[in-house]
């Protein structure tokens, strides 16, 4: 199994708003990309310079289903509203052992 981390600081502008609204995107994905087996998504609540604003956690069952979730159309959209909204992201993709 392919486990998807994604960590996502927003602008100040609409912080809020865009975070909701991020979440939302992002937990509708599970039935509409085929390759997508798990989806957990989470608003941070720690109050510390280092942290994040929202992390999600996906499964997928090989390297080939996290390459087709990447180009999915509807995965796509999500994309590009957090890339309208968010200052940066971070990832990590691995093997579950």
């Amino acid at each position: 199994m392919i486990v998807h981390i994604v960590m996502i600081a927003f602008k100040d502008e609409n912080k809020e708003q865009n975070i909701k609204k991020a979440k939302e995107l992002i937990d509708g994905l599970m039935g509409k990309v085929p390759s997508l087996r798990s989806m957990e998504c989470g608003i941070n609540f720690a109050d510390e310079e280092r942290a994040m604003d929202l992390a999600l956690r996906a499964t997928f069952d090989d390297k080939e289903g996290l390459n087709a979730y990447a180009i999915d159309p509807e995965h796509l959209k999500v994309i590009e509203f957090i890339k309208s909204t968010a200052l940066y992201s971070k990832v990590v993709d691995y093997e579950e052992s």
